[in-house]
């Protein structure tokens, strides 16, 4: 008789010092038009919902924009950025740049600054519970992201230009300034039945 492997459930960790990929561990990227929510793929307008959600339920929600939005670089970018500006108000939402990703050597200001060797530093000091990756590369997303499902407890979210990034328990892909204000208009919808 053959066994079936149920499907991976990501935990809110920390999941432990080296967590396995989740994509090892059967999580499937999102499609166009979808989104994932603890590895699971949902159609999305739920994920854009669950972001709204998760960002007003937290006690100390953080945006971490990366250079992709803070510099303005092309129009996309600037638009971008005043969305993100904008949800932060919203919710309201602290924001933590991640301007540059060069190690900061040997002194981080974990109260200012994120470092993606050491991201779960930043976490622990100013007590987030719930993080938004928004604008950072792919590369350096997919190791911070890792390390903090591995060492905290903190929800992650990132907004990922191209197919999503799994390694966050929510994740949206195609990332346009019109789904950031998507979420802003999720936000104030949420809180207005508040």
């Amino acid at each position: 008789m053959e066994s079936v492997k149920k499907p991976y459930h990501m935990q809110i960790g920390p999941e432990g010092f080296l967590p396995p990929s989740v994509s090892t561990l059967g999580v499937i990227g999102a499609s166009p038009g979808q989104g994932l929510v603890l590895g699971r793929r949902v159609p999305m307008e739920e994920a854009i919902e669950e972001v709204a959600h998760r960002l007003l339920q937290a006690k100390n929600p953080t945006i971490f924009p990366g250079p992709l939005v803070l510099w303005a670089w092309n129009e996309q970018a600037k638009r971008e950025a005043k969305a993100v500006k904008a949800l932060a108000e919203a919710v309201p939402a602290k924001l933590i740049p991640m301007a540059d990703y060069r190690p900061k050597y040997p002194k981080i200001f974990p109260e200012r600054e994120i470092n993606p060797n050491h991201p779960n530093l930043t976490i622990w000091h100013n007590k987030i519970d719930v993080c938004m990756f928004v604008g950072v590369h792919c590369h350096q997303s997919n190791i911070a992201l890792k390390i903090i499902r591995g060492g905290t407890s903190c929800f992650t979210i990132a907004l990922c230009t191209f197919s999503g990034d799994d390694e966050a328990h929510l994740t949206i892909r195609d990332l346009t300034a019109e789904k950031i204000w998507q979420i802003v208009e999720a936000v104030t919808r949420l809180k207005s039945f508040s």
